[in-house]
């Protein structure tokens, strides 16, 4: 879908340590599902059991997860939205991101340095929450300039514009971010077009040391990254970047032990991927045959044509039908004839809006 993830903090919070373990988990010698098309971007597959079992089931010649992105996005210090140390770069970076994952230290360490002399994640959080704010408040400040003459000749488009504006410098000046505003569609048309860093979705990232990995509610940093998402309604994901470097390293069998050792089910970095995708409102269905079962990302409510569009443009220009099926229906099932039988698999239109977990074979005719 060319949708990414990038991934901010301050300096030290482990941010680093952390697309480290993304890019390490792609090396070609390891049998980890990750690879790095850039120095700065790491292609990660999405963690999906539905695969598994599909796998399990048809029995494929081959298997092939669907992705996602992260970006690695300059560290930021205070001051970055005037250019303070590379900020330029950092904003820029983040203009051309669809989500923010945003690092934060919640682990004490003598031995790395917090650039603001002690661990502190909320002070962390706000200090670039503002940069990003104060970003966006030069931006409205040089566009209402210009919109504010034309609406006041009554020019119907600079109306509604100058009150978009006017209602985005108000929130910005109340330290609060662009995402914080209830927009109609109409308006959220005008907010698309400035470009703006604070309305991207966020999910915070809360990097623990390893004692904390098996039961990070102990840890009172998390606690308080916990309560300051809860009212950005934002999602918090708890993870030991120096682990999952380790982890990374490790083939599957040797992952499993390794979590088993630690206690824990799945790698926070497979949590991370989950949580950007479902934050971006992606969604995944496949397609399942002898030669090869598939998953796809698409757009939640993105309906079949243009769904088919995403294996080839072909298959959304000469649409026919979508014969589809649910995860849950196949599964139950237990074969495709199974669940054709039992009425699961059904003939959908153009108008078909796909679910996530579908299974789909597209008719089509060019």
């Amino acid at each position: 879908m060319g949708l990414t993830a990038g991934i901010v903090g301050l300096p030290n919070v482990g941010k680093s340590t952390l697309f480290n373990a993304i890019t390490k988990a792609g090396a070609e010698s390891a049998n980890y599902p990750f690879c790095t098309i850039d120095p700065n971007v790491g292609v990660v597959e999405v963690p999906d059991h539905r695969l598994n079992k599909l796998t399990e089931l048809v029995q494929p010649k081959k298997t092939v997860p669907t992705t996602f992105e992260f970006t690695d996005i300059a560290g930021i210090v205070k001051g970055a939205s005037k250019g303070e140390g590379l900020g330029n770069k950092f904003l820029s970076h983040i203009r051309q991101v669809d989500a923010i994952c945003h690092v934060v230290r919640c682990f004490a360490d003598s031995d790395i340095t917090h650039v603001a002399g002690k661990v502190d994640p909320i002070a962390d959080i706000e200090t670039i929450n503002l940069e990003l704010i104060l970003a966006d408040l030069e931006t409205v400040d040089k566009r209402i300039g210009r919109v504010e003459k034309m609406a006041k000749s009554k020019d119907k488009n600079a109306m509604a514009e100058y009150e978009v504006l006017v209602k985005l410098k108000e929130t910005f000046e109340a330290n609060k971010p662009a995402r914080t505003i209830e927009f109609t569609d109409e308006q959220m048309k005008i907010v698309k077009g400035l470009h703006l860093l604070t309305i991207k979705p966020v999910l915070y990232v809360a990097n623990v040391g390893e004692e904390d990995v098996a039961d990070p509610s102990a840890n009172p940093f998390v606690q308080q990254v916990r309560e300051f998402a809860q009212q950005d309604n934002a999602e918090v994901i708890v993870v030991c970047a120096k682990i999952e470097a380790e982890i990374a390293e490790l083939d599957d069998e040797e992952k499993a032990m390794f979590l088993q050792e630690l206690g824990i089910e799945e790698s926070g970095l497979d949590q991370l991927i989950r949580a950007a995708y479902n934050l971006l409102g992606l969604a995944t269905y496949f397609t399942a045959g002898v030669q090869e079962v598939r998953a796809w990302t698409f757009r939640k409510g993105m309906k079949a044509p243009e769904c088919a569009g995403i294996i080839h443009s072909d298959f959304e220009r000469g649409f026919i039908r979508a014969e589809t099926v649910s995860y849950d229906d196949l599964v139950s099932a237990g074969s495709m004839a199974a669940a054709r039988e039992a009425g699961k698999v059904r003939l959908e239109g153009k108008d078909y809006e796909v679910q996530d977990g579908d299974i789909i074979h597209f008719r089509f005719n060019v």
